[in-house]
């Protein structure tokens, strides 16, 4: 596995599903700054309701997917997965179908936001279970009031090199405040 970040502001994601396990993702999609189309031919209510607008009532064509480079897929029909996971390769587009190794190109980590500190945790898909453990022990040992200190290292860091100092004193002051603060143990 090769762990990366997508800028959805720079790569179009879409979602195709529904269910309990569609508006999770929708949610974690969401938290991440993506705003996905979002196809389900029968949405629940509360998928369609989170959708909102982005609800496209429909499966997607292969001329949809040209507009998109990342595919979720979840909640459907394992043949209409299999079906959505080979139209969407053909297109050139990632997919992810929940839950169904084989059809996956990538994994999503279990995730801790705290601001723009982004913490993952990945097993490759082969124990959700063991990375949510994972990930709840990591959200006790990151508090929320990691979010502050990372804009207040941001804050550090866009001043010395507004200043002009290399990288290696950015880094060695990045070191000393969080050892000064005591942030890590």
């Amino acid at each position: 596995m090769i762990p990366l970040a997508i800028d959805p502001a720079r790569v179009p994601i879409a979602l195709a599903g529904n269910g309990p396990l569609a508006v999770r993702r929708l949610t974690q999609l969401r938290e991440g700054g993506a705003d996905p189309v979002v196809y389900s031919p029968e949405p629940d209510a509360e998928f369609a309701a989170l959708a909102g607008e982005r609800l496209v009532r429909a499966l997607p064509f292969d001329r949809d997917l040209d507009a998109v480079r990342v595919l979720f897929v979840m909640g459907l029909d394992p043949a209409v997965e299999t079906t959505l996971a080979k139209l969407a390769r053909s297109c050139g587009v990632l997919v992810n179908v929940e839950d169904v190794i084989p059809l996956c190109d990538f994994h999503s980590p279990s995730v801790v936001r705290r601001g723009d500190l982004l913490l993952t945790v990945s097993t490759g898909g082969r124990s959700p279970t063991l990375a949510s453990l994972l990930r709840q022990r990591l959200e006790t040992l990151f508090p929320e009031i990691w979010g502050d200190r990372l804009r207040q290292i941001a804050g550090l860091r866009d001043q010395l090199r507004k200043d002009g100092a290399s990288m290696a004193a950015i880094a060695k002051a990045t070191k000393s405040l969080v050892t000064r603060e005591g942030w890590l143990p």
